[in-house]
């Protein structure tokens, strides 16, 4: 435990396994965690609750939970469990039972208070916003992509970059999302899908000015590694203009950047997904106000991931500090 952060309170901005790394890597220390979670999932078990059940998507919801969670494996372990056959198959028991959860309560904010304290959950995970909207792309060609799941899996060109993402219908902050941020000493934004589980919480009215508005730490940890059709060709001052496109320049004061390069023989294994190391050289300080961290957070194994609780904990607690 770290004395010096007691009672500080850091928000953890965006959705998927980025999200969950960044819980991981704080849940530790004496801080005040909320999760402020994207809620533009389309693909999958989350799609098909989406559309059968009118629901909202609980899949970024749950894997928060899980990452806060202070029960025994065996419940965590449930909640990630995903069916392999019959009419449940590809669903995950945790989706569904969130899904039931709103149902039975009458909301999403309630099914989460409740599953929260099944899990017993150290913090707090809220839903950036309670509209149920969609997520579209234009790439550069001008052609429209409808929904999450096909601009994270690609039908298109995956070569032809995305010119600009948006919600419909227009969505609007959850109020429990406006307080944690407002009230939050450090908010960290990403790491994740850069177009589909990060940008999409700052299409949310009132997201990026609730940001602006706070006194708190504002730092971006960036992708080790580039998505074929999502951030193809990116580096990493790509991600930070792509950032400050929805959130707006002079905001930022940190952004974070793993400077330790995969083996040979794991890149070229990422190779053949189309997936590459994020550079960082050329890094230019667009407002002359965000301060660059390099540090070495890969984790070991043959699998490019941060390194959650010994080197990306590090980085952030002592921003904090």
């Amino acid at each position: 435990m770290v004395s010096k952060t007691k009672n500080k309170k850091v928000v953890v901005v965006g959705g998927g396994t980025g999200t969950f790394v960044v819980l991981t890597a704080l849940r530790d220390y004496s801080v005040e965690l909320s999760a402020v979670v994207s809620m533009a999932d389309s693909g999958g078990s989350t799609g098909r609750l989406r559309d059968q059940y009118g629901v909202l998507p609980p899949g970024d919801i749950r894997r928060a939970l899980v990452a806060l969670s202070d029960t025994s494996q065996t419940l965590r372990s449930l909640f990630n469990y995903r069916f392999s056959s019959g009419d449940l198959r590809g669903h995950n028991f945790g989706n569904i039972f969130l899904s039931a959860l709103e149902k039975m309560t009458g909301n999403f904010s309630s099914a989460i208070k409740v599953a929260s304290k099944i899990l017993n959950i150290k913090g707090n995970v809220i839903p950036v916003t309670l509209n149920n909207t969609m997520l579209y792309a234009q790439l550069a060609s001008g052609v429209i992509i409808k929904g999450e799941a096909n601009i994270d899996i690609p039908k298109f060109d995956p070569t032809i970059p995305i010119k600009k993402v948006w919600l419909e219908p227009l969505a609007r902050i959850n109020p429990e999302a406006t307080r944690a941020i407002l009230a939050a000493d450090m908010i960290v934004i990403g790491p994740g899908d850069l177009f589909t589980s990060v940008v999409p919480n700052l299409l949310v009215g009132g997201v990026a000015a609730a940001i602006k508005r706070s006194k708190a730490k504002k730092v971006y940890v960036c992708n080790l590694m580039t998505k074929f059709g999502e951030t193809h060709g990116f580096k990493a001052q790509d991600f930070i203009d792509t950032i400050e496109k929805y959130l707006g320049r002079g905001i930022l004061d940190y952004a974070v950047f793993n400077n330790k390069k995969p083996s040979a023989l794991v890149l070229e294994r990422y190779l053949k997904e189309n997936s590459h190391f994020v550079e960082t050289s050329g890094l230019r300080n667009n407002a002359r106000k965000t301060k660059f961290i390099s540090a070495n957070l890969l984790d070991v194994g043959n699998f490019v991931r941060h390194n959650p609780k010994k080197k990306l904990a590090k980085v952030l607690i002592s921003l904090l500090n």
